[in-house]
């Protein structure tokens, strides 16, 4: 197993109490809901620093959490990696040249593990599909208490719906005033085609004045940093009426 360190930013005392309240309404989905997919509709909505923050509450809680990393096009999740090396990630294993205790990472925040997204393969959905991902996701089912999974936007590409197939809930991060109603109910419905329970909606990025955690750090953060990796990758999306 890897060992890294990851950095471990402290949230104020309103964003860390908002991502306790999810995690509670996420335990009440079930005890049969263990392993959570997370998406949006488009880029720079925050889904993964959110995936990554319920991840850290589930384990800051006492449970054991696996936080895979399935964005195998243009993944951000990589830039938590503060120190230790990473030497295989996801695809490699999907591809069968590594076991799963070689992609798993053991962090320095207790009870959470991670699974990057390694090198960038030329077939992520054909990947993401395969048998392997269905067996890894059996196996993490049986080692962790809650496995999370970050996927790329719905609304960008198919990846997502292949993951969710694989998961017992879905949850979609939507940023405040930015989608469409029309746009959300589009990639709802790609989401319900999976058979994938929607477990609800995480609205993120909500307007406070900018004053706060979210007014100020996820809007000049995020919208930078998304814009820059996502937009790129993915090229630009028009927003619907």
């Amino acid at each position: 197993m890897q060992e890294i360190e990851l950095h471990n930013d402290e949230l104020d005392f309103r964003t860390k109490e908002a991502f306790k309240t999810l995690r509670t309404n996420l335990e009440f989905s079930g005890s049969n809901v263990k392993e959570i997919c997370l998406t949006s509709c488009t880029p720079n909505e925050g889904k993964s620093n959110t995936s990554f923050e319920l991840a850290r509450s589930f384990a800051e809680n006492g449970k054991k959490v696996l936080l895979i990393d399935a964005d195998l096009r243009k993944s951000v999740m990589r830039q938590r990696h503060k120190r230790g090396k990473v030497r295989f990630g996801l695809s490699n294993y999907l591809i069968g040249k590594s076991n799963m205790d070689d992609v798993v990472c053991d962090t320095n925040i207790k009870n959470l593990y991670m699974i990057f997204s390694g090198p960038v393969p030329p077939n992520p959905s054909e990947l993401l599909g395969n048998q392997q991902f269905k067996k890894l996701m059996a196996d993490a089912r049986r080692e962790y208490d809650f496995v999370i999974v970050d996927t790329p936007p719905l609304g960008s590409v198919i990846d997502t719906a292949v993951v969710a197939k694989r998961c017992d809930g879905a949850v979609l991060v939507i940023e405040s005033g930015a989608i469409s109603r029309r746009f959300a109910k589009k990639v709802k419905e790609q989401l319900e085609v999976t058979n994938c329970k929607i477990l609800g909606v995480v609205l993120n990025k909500i307007d406070m004045g900018g004053k706060g955690y979210y007014g100020k750090y996820y809007g000049k953060y995020y919208g930078k940093y998304y814009g820059k990796y996502y937009g790129k990758y993915y090229g630009n999306y028009e927003k619907q009426d």
